[in-house]
């Protein structure tokens, strides 16, 4: 199931929606476990898409790749380095991405996002997708021209804009 959030383009209203095709139905309810379609139906092109969720957190997993032509490393880390990007941080995906002033470029990665859908605390690996809702597209913009020495990742991705999310699928 594909799921959206949008903006009705006449009303200025925001709804969170099912994708099915070129339509739109509206949803109402726990978009994670309990909702249902109200009957009201927008056609795509009365909208404008939005991020198609609003979290409460955004984690990053960083260096958790290896590179095109880079030998795996011996020991791989215990633990990912993690690190979180504000809410304000997120857009919806044909949204503008903005230069902070005084900086010249943005760098970005495409990313697979995993929309966690349950709270949980202590999870047995094994039982981690049952956690899961579903996935989407973003993009990690960094200002890498604030990258600091000692590896601190704060500043470089926490600019307002710099998480545009795709549909929800």
């Amino acid at each position: 199931m594909k799921f959206a959030r949008c903006r009705h383009n006449e009303s200025g209203r925001e709804v969170q929606v099912v994708v099915r095709e070129t339509a739109l139905h509206v949803i109402q309810g726990d978009l994670f476990e309990d909702w249902r379609e109200t009957g009201e139906i927008y056609p795509l092109s009365e909208v404008t898409l939005l991020a198609p969720l609003q979290p409460n957190s955004i984690i990053g997993i960083g260096q958790n790749y290896i590179s095109a032509g880079m030998e795996r490393p011996e020991r791989l880390p215990d633990i990912p380095l993690f690190f979180h990007k504000p809410v304000s941080s997120l857009i919806g995906h044909e949204d503008k991405i903005e230069i902070p002033v005084g900086l010249d470029y943005l760098k970005f990665e495409c990313e697979l996002a995993v929309v966690i859908g349950r709270k949980g605390k202590h999870i047995p690996i094994k039982h981690a997708p049952e956690y899961i809702f579903g996935y989407t597209i973003g993009n990690d913009v960094s200002a890498t021209q604030l990258t600091h020495p000692d590896g601190h990742w704060m500043l470089v991705k926490s600019g307002d804009t710099f998480t545009p999310l795709g549909r929800l699928y």
